[in-house]
């Protein structure tokens, strides 16, 4: 139990940092009051800004429960598909150990994104701040005049993704002392269809709010 507070701590602390560190550097703030100046006056803006900031403190505690939230469920799906076809009986806490593992995969897309507008894409707007997802078929197909619902799916259509289900794979099944591959059935039987049920619930909601 240690182990898994030691990496749910420090993800979340991980996330929270490279958060700031990503508004700081690529100046979120200043592409806010670009975005928002066709529309707001300078006083509105500066109060929505600074509104902003005094509740910034709310992410600080957002961010963990949407992390744990998310391992959770990932956990419990993986399990359920553990608990009946795999031979070796696996106790929940070893899963979700290894779930909150392979979500240290992701803090790569951020650095990447840092990366990208520091040295490649040096002129960019907010949206494009909000869209881009390093290594997706978005980033191919692009956002503009594309449907909102659309957008999401794309985003999650990326190399970190496939990169995450492999490694998950390949822990469980190190974990339940088999092989890659049928750790990598165990993603197909669980991760995988629950994954496609949230996007499908995503998209649902974007279409319902368009």
């Amino acid at each position: 139990m240690k182990n898994i507070l030691y990496k749910y701590t420090s993800l979340s602390i991980i996330v929270i940092l490279i958060t700031n560190i990503t508004k700081l550097i690529l100046k979120f703030d200043k592409l806010v009051y670009s975005s928002l100046a066709e529309k707001l006056t300078q006083n509105q803006i500066e109060e929505y800004l600074l509104i902003q900031d005094k509740w910034e403190w709310v992410s600080y505690i957002i961010i963990p429960i949407l992390i744990l939230i998310k391992t959770l469920i990932i956990a419990s799906a993986v399990y359920t598909a553990v608990f009946f076809f795999n031979r070796n009986k696996i106790s929940f806490k070893s899963i979700l150990n290894v779930v909150f593992q392979a979500e240290f995969v992701f803090l790569l897309v951020p650095v990447l994104k840092i990366i990208w507008f520091c040295f490649f894409e040096t002129n960019y707007t907010l949206e494009d701040l909000q869209y881009f997802y390093p290594l997706s078929a978005l980033n191919i197909v692009g956002y503009t005049g594309l449907e909102p619902w659309l957008i999401y799916p794309l985003q999650i259509l990326n190399l970190f993704e496939l990169a995450y289900i492999f490694y998950l794979a390949y822990l469980i099944g190190k974990l339940t002392s088999t092989h890659t591959d049928n750790g990598f059935k165990m993603m197909m039987y669980s991760y995988v269809p629950t994954m496609m049920l949230w996007v499908f619930v995503v998209m649902f909601l974007t279409l319902s709010m368009s």
